[in-house]
């Protein structure tokens, strides 16, 4: 079962979330407010933000951040690892998802993105 979960009018062609049977795959967040305003601050206020952007796509989808079973996350700057881990482990208090982050140039003019694949069973 293939379903894309949609919500507002979004400005690119994708889905904030798709279920693929018993996994939700969430596409990459940035840091952006309701508006689609990039938030001010550091990589931790982004990366905050950022999150919080996964977790509403997770609950379009009937998950939250419990069931996260991996994440992708993108710095522009591994520098700024630390604190990006800081923020992040917050959100993930205990037994954190698989992770992969790299370092690479984002598509527009901010610090973090992050992808998410949660497991959440149906029925």
């Amino acid at each position: 079962m293939l379903k894309k979960i949609t919500y507002g009018g979004s400005h690119v062609p994708l889905s904030p979330a798709v279920r693929a049977g018993d996994f939700v795959y969430v596409s990459g967040q940035v840091p952006t407010d309701s508006t689609g305003v990039v938030v001010t601050g550091g990589i931790e206020a982004q990366t905050r933000q950022t999150l919080e952007n996964v977790k509403a796509a997770l609950a379009l989808a009937g998950c939250t951040m419990d069931q996260v079973v991996k994440t992708f996350a993108i710095l522009d700057d591994a520098r700024e690892f630390g604190a990006f881990n800081k923020v992040y482990a917050t959100y993930f208090p205990s037994e954190p998802p698989a992770r992969t982050t790299v370092e690479a140039r984002l598509m527009i003019d901010i610090k973090v993105e992050i992808e998410a694949i949660a497991y959440a069973p149906l029925g």
